[in-house]
């Protein structure tokens, strides 16, 4: 007989030694020492993987063992020891016994209940939480399973509560129903808040959107849904007095509500109870707290999550119907600053360009003022020339809906697109500014100068372009010319130097390393330095191009004048 075989046996023949032993004792006459040896017996057999053995044992009706706290302290304590691939299955097999022993106890019976699901979604966190249909399918921890399972656990504390709220308009068990309501809220920051909580095909019963369904189902049997629903994260972690702790909890607060939201407006969870009494407008500014925690994270499951829920909150309304007093609240301008951060610093493509659409269709939304000052805040904040350029389009196209009458728009024309170009053009440095970064920004520049010369006389003035065509030659065309100049003169050197450079070593694949931020970035040959080179030359001649062009329509239009 194998040796791992015989020991295993062993286990068991011990643990059985053990019960028998303890099922002659009477009540008065167990102790805890009785108990040690059996859990060191059972944790002996859960190491070894004959759970299922453990279980019978633990099941059966002649093995109720000691009093209810010594046991529950002892099971407490078996979870609490349980680590790694381990942990889901010794949880759900001792959340049978657990439930049992916890309506035994007549003290302390919610602190009890809370200390017991505190400790089970502790020792779970630690675990990753399956993402692909795979991963849940497979379920190689058992966490979809367990977490489900824990539910269940939780169920029939969850009915006391209920029935204690139907007898009396407050709760009489209000120690119970807060411990609850503690374990929805870790439950909703995890596993739900990093989970897939698409609805995927082949997977009919899906663990996590049922895990959901049942959290969702005991904050509305407790009452305590649509207050959480309504709830500013900022106003409900408890004292404390040690800040960290209090910090802590606050964002731990903020990710869980971020979540239930999240739940309700994108994947409806819960909605059929919602009051639909509220304006689309309101709830996206009720919604715009959660949607700046969610967009904070880098992680793709969650911050997949706050672009959703931006995109849901948006699609509900009418073009041009959220009024500009809404970005009065802070929220209204971080969070347009944080969908920035996600287009231009987001490593993962499809995240990068839903949230340049979520932004689009954010402006959409607005007035025209709100438009107006929206683009200001981002012109001043978003440090990005293609961010520049996006808005700079944006800005030209709501001036064009001014100049053909389709909506009566003062804000794009007059006094004030005065102030709004003397933000679009210039050179941020003068003739010393970066003119291949920031050559998106200069592009879209030229382009709307150019439409504006080509759409507004003169005589009209309508934009006011005329007015200032003066500053805008001091501070944004002349400056140019140098810049252009400068830089073509910089980059034409470069290259006469590299193809020397290439024929006195006479090794075409003759190789350089660069560093950028403090970062050495991949190897280049003398061949590809000359194609950056030259392609920086074509952005240069581009640029220079359509300088021409909108000089040249200036000339046009002030002889026609004169």
């Amino acid at each position: 007989m194998p040796e791992e075989q015989s020991q295993t046996i062993m286990a068991i023949d011990e643990l059985q030694a053990i019960i028998q032993r303890c099922q002659i004792l009477e009540e008065a006459d167990f102790r805890g020492e009785d108990f040690n040896l059996f859990q060191v017996a059972g944790q002996k057999c859960l190491e070894d993987g004959y759970a299922a053995q453990l279980l019978e044992v633990v099941q059966n009706e002649k093995n109720k063992l000691c009093n209810a706290k010594e046991l529950f302290l002892g099971l407490l304590e078996q979870i609490e020891q349980t680590s790694g691939e381990q942990v889901c299955q010794t949880v759900m097999l001792l959340l049978q016994p657990l439930q049992t022993v916890l309506f035994k106890l007549q003290n302390k019976k919610a602190y009890s209940v809370g200390l017991s699901l505190a400790m089970i979604m502790n020792q779970l966190t630690p675990l990753p939480v399956p993402y692909t249909k795979q991963q849940m399918q497979e379920d190689k921890l058992g966490l979809c399973q367990c977490c489900n399972a824990v539910v269940d656990f939780a169920k029939p504390f969850v009915n006391e509560v209920v029935k204690s709220m139907e007898k009396s308009s407050e709760c009489s068990d209000m120690e119970l129903k807060e411990e609850l309501l503690k374990f929805c809220m870790k439950s909703l920051k995890y596993p739900l808040l990093t989970a897939q909580l698409e609805q995927l095909e082949s997977i009919e019963d899906h663990p996590f959107r049922r895990f959901a369904t049942e959290i969702i189902g005991i904050l509305w049997d407790m009452r305590e849904f649509i207050p959480l629903v309504f709830l500013h994260h900022k106003g409900r972690s408890p004292s404390w007095e040690n800040e960290e702790f209090e910090d802590i909890e606050r964002k731990n607060s903020a990710d869980s509500l971020a979540c239930l939201a999240y739940l309700m407006f994108v994947h409806c969870f819960g909605i059929d109870c919602f009051p639909m009494v509220f304006s689309p407008s309101y709830l996206l500014q009720r919604n715009m707290t959660h949607i700046e925690v969610l967009l904070k994270r880098t992680e793709e499951s969650v911050l997949s999550k706050g672009l959703d829920l931006f995109e849901s909150s948006l699609l509900r309304m009418e073009d041009n119907s959220l009024l500009h007093q809404y970005l009065e609240f802070s929220d209204f301008i971080t969070v347009p600053q944080n969908l920035v951060k996600v287009m231009t610093l987001c490593p993962i493509e499809h995240l990068r360009k839903k949230s340049l659409n979520i932004l689009q269709l954010f402006i959409n939304k607005f007035d025209a003022e709100g438009k107006y000052t929206l683009f200001r805040c981002l012109l001043k904040t978003s440090n990005h020339a293609g961010v520049e350029g996006y808005i700079i389009q944006n800005i030209k196209d709501q001036i064009h809906l001014s100049l053909t009458k389709v909506c009566d728009n003062s804000w794009f024309t007059g006094h004030h697109l005065i102030s709004l170009l003397d933000l679009v053009l210039l050179l941020p440095e003068g003739a010393e500014t970066d003119l291949l970064q920031n050559s998106d920004r200069i592009m879209a520049s030229l382009n709307l100068l150019r439409y504006l010369i080509i759409k507004d006389s003169e005589y009209n003035n309508q934009t006011g372009v005329w007015t200032m065509l003066a500053k805008i030659e001091q501070n944004f065309l002349k400056p140019l010319h140098v810049g252009l100049n400068m830089s073509k003169a910089h980059y034409e050197a470069e290259i006469k130097n590299k193809k020397e450079n290439r024929r006195e070593a006479h090794n075409s694949n003759t190789v350089c390393s660069v560093t950028v931020s403090g970062e050495k970035m991949p190897v280049m040959t003398t061949e590809m330095q000359l194609q950056v080179l030259h392609s920086a030359l074509f952005t240069f001649d581009l640029i220079e191009s359509v300088l021409a062009r909108v000089e040249e329509l200036i000339e046009v239009k002030i002889k026609a004048v004169t």
